[in-house]
């Protein structure tokens, strides 16, 4: 990943993407708050097509706003911290502890430990992809 890395689809710059993947990680491990709790949904058959299959997310879904650094995310400020927090959220996620991961997710609902760690592979699998990764 390079700051100049073209991109496939989408409209974030690979600096952009970065704070949305730190982000979004520091929601899930909880070092970025929520605004509000996230709604307790039931989508067990999309969370498990999403989560569990092969299939590749679609493109062209709006994120949250407190991940969207071109709204309440955080801006892009030096690429290589950007990248690393990027890099320890993911492993953060990775390694920890059940208890210590948000109880849900905005839209696939209630998640596991499991279910986290698979998440964080897809989404970022999917931005990787984003610019050809």
């Amino acid at each position: 990943m390079q700051p100049e890395s073209p991109r496939r689809w989408g409209t974030l710059t690979p600096h952009e993407m970065l704070c949305h993947l730190g982000d979004a990680t520091a929601m899930v491990l909880r070092t970025r708050p929520r605004d509000r709790p996230a709604i307790v949904r039931q989508r067990r058959a999309l969370k498990a097509l999403a989560l569990w299959t092969p299939v590749r997310w679609p493109h062209g879904w709006s994120t949250n706003p407190m991940h969207d650094p071109r709204a309440r995310g955080t801006r892009p400020s030096a690429f290589a911290q950007d990248l690393e927090r990027a890099r320890a959220g993911i492993d953060g996620v990775a390694a920890a502890a059940a208890d210590a991961l948000e109880p849900a997710h905005g839209f696939f609902g209630t998640m596991s430990l499991a279910d986290w760690q698979r998440w964080a592979y897809k989404h970022t699998d999917h931005h990787l992809r984003q610019f050809g990764l």
